[in-house]
């Protein structure tokens, strides 16, 4: 297909002809994401700058390593150090750098829509690597490339996502990207975090795990984003991981070759139990190996080299 799209700002702009276009320009890049072959010459003479206004470990890191295996020049943007922490706005911050003359900027920004903010204010080709609770469409990407990789589709498929989905821009990728894929998607968890106005989104919405689970082909796994609330949502901990935490008993009421995922950080024997995270039926490491051909392919597709 002729690609068209300058940015990533979610996947509610992307029409499923093109989710999946990114799915197949990724299954190309796979084999050579994590290969320390030196550097392609894709994005060679590119400039790409990691604009990172939030905490991130894993999506920070995958970009980066995307984007040297693509063999353009990355530049890190420090928060802490930058004219922003002296009031500068984040309109004059994204020109000053974009006069410096780059063509891609990763950016992950705690304000739902900072990322379209940007693209308004610059030329570069503008990439959301999650904005407040609005979308993280690369983690929604790299999941669905997950669950094509093990089931060989998606639609069809019936999808749980079980936890604080209130708050989070995952589930949010994740619904709008398997459902235009044709997928069935369920938001699980207590009523405090899984809103009944999501089903205008096209969600299904339970707050019984074991009433949906065994239906399930594959179960995503949240955390509670503790830094996102001012009062706990649930009676405690020990209650919720009752309730819908994912543990080896819970997962013998689910089909054989369910696929269990994550998208990091686990809070371990809270959402997840060690040998569940840790079992056959986990792909989570394989989610984090996925997310560096996904983002490659992103990357590649937005500055225009493929």
């Amino acid at each position: 297909m002729k690609w068209t799209q300058k940015h990533l700002l979610g996947l509610e702009d992307y029409s499923a002809e093109e989710i999946t276009h990114v799915l197949d320009v990724a299954d190309g890049f796979r084999t050579i994401a994590t290969r320390n072959d030196g550097p392609r010459d894709d994005l060679r003479g590119k400039v790409v700058v990691n604009l990172f206004f939030e905490p991130s470990t894993r999506t920070r890191t995958s970009f980066e390593l995307a984007e040297r295996r693509l063999g353009a020049t990355v530049l890190n943007f420090d928060v802490g150090v930058s004219s922003t922490s002296k009031g500068e706005t984040l309109r004059d911050t994204a020109r000053n750098i974009a006069a410096m003359g780059i063509d891609a900027v990763v950016m992950r920004h705690g304000c739902s829509g900072a990322p379209g903010l940007l693209a308004r204010c610059i030329e570069a080709s503008i990439v959301n690597a999650g904005d407040g609770q609005h979308e993280h469409p690369t983690q929604g990407l790299l999941d669905i490339f997950t669950i094509r990789q093990h089931l060989g589709r998606i639609a069809g498929l019936k999808v749980a996502i079980v936890g604080d989905i209130a708050h989070s821009r995952v589930a949010r990728s994740n619904l709008v990207g398997l459902t235009k894929l044709g997928a069935e998607v369920w938001f699980v968890g207590p009523p405090t975090l899984v809103p009944k106005a999501f089903t205008k989104l096209g969600a299904k919405v339970s707050c019984d795990l074991d009433a949906v689970l065994p239906e399930m082909d594959v179960v995503n796994m949240l955390r509670i984003q503790t830094e996102r609330l001012d009062d706990q949502p649930f009676p405690s901990v020990r209650e919720y991981s009752r309730l819908f935490g994912l543990d080896a008993e819970r997962l013998k009421r689910a089909k054989p070759d369910v696929v269990v995922m994550h998208p990091g950080p686990i809070n371990r024997g809270v959402e997840m139990a060690p040998d569940v995270a840790d079992g056959p039926r986990s792909v989570i490491l394989e989610q984090v190996t996925n997310g560096v051909a996904v983002r490659m392919a992103v990357l590649a597709l937005v500055t225009g080299v493929r």
